[in-house]
């Protein structure tokens, strides 16, 4: 019980980490389908010989239609549906009414009576027929449409079909009209009428577009999804039987079904622990090769947060390209996520991320087999391609290798499941185009997580390293002495971390800012005393140690200052550990030999290394110095200072903490001796 107290006590990071797991999963698993997976492929087997054992109906279910059914008998619709016309009563007694009264309003009193009588008779007996028959509206609707077309009139909310010919445009009233009156021979007036009669017509039946609508969409609505039915125990395909587009269709009915089955309360359970232990040993793999190959990764909580939610992201973006339905899986940049863990770690991490992402996916995405190997493929391009991310011109050429990979595995698996190029998709590539483009998006979510996480990757650290920024520019016109010496660590620390295995940009540009704090009092660091003037001569040991040990800690205010990373800030606070002052620290002693040193005056605040990159820079850091105060340069005088120094510093257990091993010490020592003996321009002695 001490125990389980102590660790809750004390075991905070290792309490989120299981938390941070735990949710992780949740996560993923809530994002998953609520349905089980059809456990046959067959998408691509269509004219192929079914390979699998007998398949017999599981239970009573429709044939589904196919889309192309489907889309044939909505067309069939579109095709053979009629428009409604509302008939306007109103309109027709307007109109009459509208007649009478012109009549008797224009008509002149002095000429005959009988002649009025019989004009007012033909008048009314002219537009009854036309009203009798109709007249028409002109719509787009029935516009070059043939004359025994058919159309629905409302009447009362009765409709009742007709044809086109059954009904008067306004052109073709207006010619019964002067056909009428050019028959007559009552002794009407004729010219009195006519633009009386033309005035009085008017569309009576109107298009009734709401009513078409709603029927036509009625009409889609009411089509079956689904034709005949299989019942339970019912063969559907047999080993060997070639799937042709009948059976197709009744295998995607039947997995349709299936997956919707599944998804029942009663079965959901089952399915949501198979999804639970899938997600669960996938990210169990991953946690193990963490804490086995990159410890620290592993230990630190913000990277696998980091590692979790890139993950999260891939499988929500699946799920909803999933229920979109109307895109392609193939669509979405699975490939952004190595690329963005390679710019943060190494190759190795990125590869092993994508290969447990794309795992977890496969079991969404339709096509398992063919989705995770054209995914792998791609992912393992993606991130040879920007082995050294350096510029941006990487990011475009990875794009394009990502798209002839895609395009490339794409077509070999349709060749081989298809035996030729005839139904390859064409639309695929496109599919395909478009992810690769979408990849590029990886540059500015570079740039986005290195603000949310803090994280530094290879773009910033060659952007950190250009000397003509406005830091370094500046530590080199305040301190030009301390600037050269940055620079020559900085080449001696590069090459020496490439020997080894290392970031070897991390530690270039942890070197160029290791001693920026040296800004702040320059002339007394003897680098940049080129007058011959030693302030220190006017200070006591003691104070001139503080004063040399305090460009740690003013370096740290300048580079949190102009927010420089904090893997950058590592190198200044650890590139001299808990060494001494060892000048002052000695001086001091044989000034006051009688008197009891405090060796904490002189000693670096610290912390020691620990990272190669942090050890490599700070055993850079005191060679370099220190040769500077050689009195002769040659070969073995370089060979002890190297020897002297670096043993010296182990002997300090300066690098308890770093995991670098004797192998790299003595791999290290050579390079520096090659180095200085460049720097100073000494021959390399070979045996005779």
């Amino acid at each position: 019980m001490k125990k389980i107290i102590s660790f809750i006590r004390h075991g905070h990071p290792e309490i989120y980490k299981v938390i941070l797991f735990i949710l992780g999963i949740a996560l993923i698993v809530y994002i998953f389908p609520k349905q089980g997976k059809f456990k046959y492929e067959f998408q691509n087997l269509k004219g192929k010989p079914w390979n699998h054992d007998d398949l017999t109906a599981p239970f009573d279910f429709a044939i589904k239609k196919s889309s192309e059914e489907l889309t044939f008998q909505k067309g069939e619709i579109l095709k053979n549906s009629k428009p409604y016309f509302k008939y306007n009563p109103t309109v027709v007694n307007t109109r009459k009414t509208q007649l009478i009264k012109e009549f008797k309003d224009k008509w002149n009193d002095k000429k005959n009576k009988q002649t009025k009588e019989r004009t007012l008779y033909l008048a009314k007996k002219i537009i009854d027929s036309i009203y009798a028959k109709g007249i028409i509206e002109q719509s787009d609707i029935i516009e070059n449409k043939p004359s025994d077309y058919s159309i629905y009139v409302l009447n009362n909310n009765v409709a009742e079909e007709h044809d086109l010919n059954d009904f008067y445009t306004i052109t073709t009233a207006y010619q019964y009209i002067q056909e009428q009156l050019k028959r007559n021979e009552s002794g009407a007036d004729v010219k009195f009428l006519l633009p009386l009669l033309e005035n009085c017509i008017a569309h009576s039946l109107i298009y009734d577009k709401t009513t078409s609508d709603k029927v036509l969409k009625q009409a889609i609505d009411n089509i079956s999804p689904s034709r005949d039915i299989i019942l339970k125990d019912q063969s559907i395909v047999s080993k060997g039987e070639i799937i042709d587009a009948a059976k197709f269709q009744l295998l995607q009915s039947l997995k349709w079904e299936y997956e919707e089955k599944s998804g029942g309360s009663g079965n959901y359970f089952f399915i949501f622990f198979g999804q639970l232990l899938i997600v669960a040993l996938c990210l169990i793999v991953l946690i193990v090769f963490l804490a086995s190959f990159r410890k620290d990764i592993f230990l630190d909580n913000t990277k696998i947060s980091f590692i979790l939610i890139l993950i999260i992201l891939q499988v929500l973006m699946t799920r909803l390209a999933i229920n979109t339905q109307s895109i392609s899986i193939y669509v979405l940049p699975f490939c952004i996520l190595p690329v963005i863990i390679r710019a943060f770690y190494d190759t190795r991490i990125a590869l092993f991320v994508h290969l447990v992402t794309v795992l977890i996916i496969s079991f969404m995405a339709p096509n398992r087999f063919e989705f995770a190997f054209i995914q792998l493929l791609g992912g393992m391009v993606a991130i040879f391609s920007i082995v050294n991310m350096h510029n941006r011109s990487q990011i475009f050429i990875s794009a394009a290798l990502i798209f002839l990979t895609y395009s490339g595995a794409y077509t070999g698996i349709s060749i081989i499941q298809e035996g030729g190029t005839d139904v390859i998709t064409w639309n695929d590539f496109a599919w395909f185009g478009v992810s690769a483009m979408l990849t590029l998006f990886s540059y500015p979510l570079i740039f986005v997580f290195e603000k949310i996480f803090g994280f530094t990757s290879d773009v910033s650290l060659l952007e950190l390293s250009d000397t003509n920024g406005k830091l370094l520019r500046e530590l080199a016109t305040r301190a030009p002495g301390t600037f050269q010496h940055s620079l020559q660590v900085a080449n001696i620390a590069e090459e020496a971390i490439y020997s080894i295995g290392g970031n070897a940009l991390l530690v270039r540009a942890g070197a160029l800012y290791h001693d920026i704090g040296k800004m702040e009092m320059p002339m007394y660091f003897i680098e940049n005393q080129g007058n011959g003037i030693n302030p220190h001569e006017d200070w006591n040991y003691d104070e001139s140690a503080a004063i040399i040990i305090g460009h740690v800690i003013k370096g740290i205010e300048i580079a949190k200052k102009c927010n420089l990373p904090e893997q950058i800030i590592d190198f200044i606070r650890t590139h001299h550990g808990t060494t001494i002052t060892a000048y002052f620290y000695h001086s001091f002693q044989n000034a006051f030999p009688d008197e009891k040193v405090n060796v904490e005056k002189f000693r670096y605040p610290g912390p020691i290394p620990f990272s190669k990159e942090t050890a490599v820079l700070m055993m850079s850091d005191s060679v370099e110095a220190a040769s500077r105060s050689l009195k002769k340069y040659d070969a073995e005088s370089i060979n002890n200072l190297v020897e002297l120094i670096i043993d010296k510093q182990i002997e300090q257990n300066q690098y308890i903490n770093s995991d670098i091993t004797f192998k790299d010490v003595n791999i290290l020592k050579k390079i520096f001796k090659k180095k200085l003996m460049s720097i100073y321009h000494l021959r390399v002695e070979y045996p005779r």
